[in-house]
């Protein structure tokens, strides 16, 4: 679909004031000196050469609309000490309140996005197809947004939707007023049509105040189709990063738009899990790697700075671009626990960004300042029609079941409730298998509202697990199967492993010394105590997601005999429900199902 061929929908908000609060932040600058005329002549009628404009700025909120809980919900900040400690984060009625008084004073402010706004959602989200996320960020004013690889968990007619507006053709409207569609438009310059080869959404915006314009080119990772389900992406094309890129960055100059910020749903791994750790203490780009490296590398130099995502990651870093030159790029972790504050300096003579005055800032949505109205309003209509159904107790649990580590309790908990599902189906069921990804939270012990503690809800269940994938039975020889696990450390999945959480009967060593698919020790594989057989053959609970091939295990793609059971969060209900009581809770796995030596 051309750029032009779907009238962007009229702006519903206005720019507004609000008062001023302090945050903590980590800051990152590429620090010059200008002119002196480098700021607005506040005394005069005529402005200055050089205009500050404020680029706010997040990514990865997942519709998570309440603050997140647990581990989901903390950041953590690093001491001047070098300790560390954790703050609770997250929420949009505090992110609203924390942009509105990061705007107070700024006569030109943006907000921006990298992506995945939407998917893998929460039950107040979720149960209603984003719907409610969408309306939330209308009310953050949010002026643009890249399409992240969540945006396409339902597919590309669902995104337009969510862009467009419109009823659910399936589930109908859910409110009197109906659904209006997101005030900000998706960039998606890198998804194509099949059939007519054209970007699916806007390729790029153009924002314009007075006489500054700031072009904004959106794209998600190239590699979406291999992290989202084929039907997701069924008919679409996704395109190199850069060299889309490129191509538009050309386009918006060859229109007199010479700055330029590219929003990039793809990220990178710095090398502290603080949020204020100093990423260029040790030069350039030293402390950061990943995919989004070689990517900003790459980038022309006509982009004056990259707002990335995809990583869940915090990071406000200078990497060069291929003149050698840093530039920013930035990442406010995920869930909506940080946001970004870049100030862009405006030069209007040259109409482009004084790259060298660039400054940034990743701030902490503390808890510690006032909701904002509106955000609780609207998350209590929203719960309100949720609640019949997610208030529901489907179990119970001893102690928190988090889903941190290599080897999760959370993604054991899963595949265990996976094999005892796929052994009702099929009694000759052997083994279940969970992708980490698809394991979005943990289960906290503490109530969250008034169910008590211990009892796990539906709508705690549903965050956990909300893709609405199927539990799937194939049939692998054993040579299949040990293939299956040394996917998860060689092929596409090498620099980051992605490692399966196992059943409880599936046990073996993680070599991490080594390299390649070596680090699966495959003399250590034993299901039920015993050496895998090549030759035999076995039965393999999955979700619909793996059993695809999805997350660069092809193998899982290629098994025999296939069975499609219930929704993957049905099973883990019935599995809670039926091995825990209010005086029986189940306790949290052990997580030493994967050994591993490093």
């Amino acid at each position: 679909m051309p750029a032009t061929s779907q009238p962007y929908p009229q702006r519903r908000r206005a720019y507004r004031l609000f008062a001023a609060a302090a945050g903590l932040a980590t800051v990152g600058a590429l620090a010059a000196a200008l002119p002196a005329d480098a700021h607005e002549n506040k005394g005069g009628h005529h402005p200055s050469r050089y205009q500050d404009v404020q680029l706010l700025s997040f990514n990865d909120l997942h519709g998570n609309l309440e603050p997140p809980s647990g581990s989901s919900g903390r950041v953590t900040e690093l001491q001047p000490d070098g300790t560390t400690k954790t703050i609770d984060a997250g929420g949009v009625e505090y992110l609203a309140t924390h942009l509105r008084e990061a705007r107070q004073g700024k006569a030109y402010s943006i907000t921006a996005a990298g992506g995945d706004m939407v998917g893998a959602s929460p039950l107040v989200s979720g149960l209603f197809h984003d719907e409610p996320t969408i309306e939330a960020l209308n009310k953050l004013d949010l002026d643009v947004t890249s399409v992240g690889n969540h945006e396409f968990d339902e597919g590309s007619k669902e995104l337009k939707r969510l862009q467009y507006g419109g009823c659910h053709p399936t589930d109908g409207c859910y409110t009197d007023e109906g659904f209006e569609g997101a005030d900000f438009p998706y960039l998606a310059a890198n998804v194509l049509d099949e059939k007519t080869n054209r970007p699916i959404l806007k390729p790029y915006w153009v924002w314009k105040k007075k006489d500054v314009r700031i072009g904004f080119i959106g794209v998600t990772l190239e590699d979406t189709p291999g992290v989202v389900s084929a039907d997701g992406v069924k008919g679409l094309k996704f395109k190199d990063e850069v060299e889309t890129i490129n191509k538009y960055a050309k386009v918006l100059r060859a229109q007199g738009v010479n700055s330029i910020v590219a929003l990039i749903h793809e990220g990178g791994l710095p090398a502290s899990g603080a949020y204020n750790y100093d990423c260029d203490s040790s030069g350039a780009g030293a402390g950061i790697s990943g995919p989004i490296v070689d990517i900003a590398k790459n980038i022309t130099p006509s982009v004056d700075a990259l707002v990335t995502g995809h990583t869940h990651a915090a990071y406000v870093c200078t990497i060069p671009d291929p003149s050698g030159k840093p530039r920013m790029v930035t990442s406010a972790a995920s869930f909506g626990r940080l946001y970004t504050d870049t100030t862009l300096t405006y030069d209007r003579l040259t109409g482009d960004i004084v790259r060298t005055a660039v400054k940034s800032a990743n701030h902490v949505v503390t808890r510690t300042v006032a909701k904002a109205p509106d955000m609780t309003d609207l998350i209590s209509r929203w719960n309100t029609l949720a609640a019949p159904v997610g208030n529901r107790p489907i179990g119970y649990i001893s102690a928190d079941v988090p889903n941190t580590g290599t080897e999760s309790p959370m993604g054991d908990l899963i595949a265990d409730a996976q094999l005892a599902y796929g052994r009702k189906l099929d009694p000759e069921t052997d083994l279940a298998l969970m992708n980490p990804g698809g394991v979005r939270a943990g289960l906290t012990y503490a109530a969250k509202g008034a169910e008590g503690d211990g009892v796990v809800t539906y709508a705690e269940g549903f965050t956990v697990q909300p893709f609405s994938n199927t539990v799937n039975l194939q049939s692998f020889t054993g040579a299949q199967l040990i293939q299956v696990l040394k996917e998860q450390v060689s092929g596409t999945n090498t620099a980051a492993p992605k490692i399966l959480q196992p059943s409880a009967n599936l046990s073996y060593t993680l070599d991490l010394t080594k390299t390649g698919a070596d680090r699966v020790v495959t003399d250590s594989i034993r299901l039920n105590g015993a050496a895998i057989d090549p030759a035999a053959t076995y039965r393999v609970a999955t979700n619909s997601f793996l059993a695809g091939g999805g997350d660069g295990f092809t193998t899982l793609g290629q098994g025999t005999n296939d069975l499609v059971g219930t929704d993957d969060l049905a099973a883990l209900a019935e599995y809670l429900t039926a091995n825990s009581s209010a005086s029986g809770p189940l306790a949290p796995p052990a997580a030493n199902r994967i050994t591993i030596v490093q």
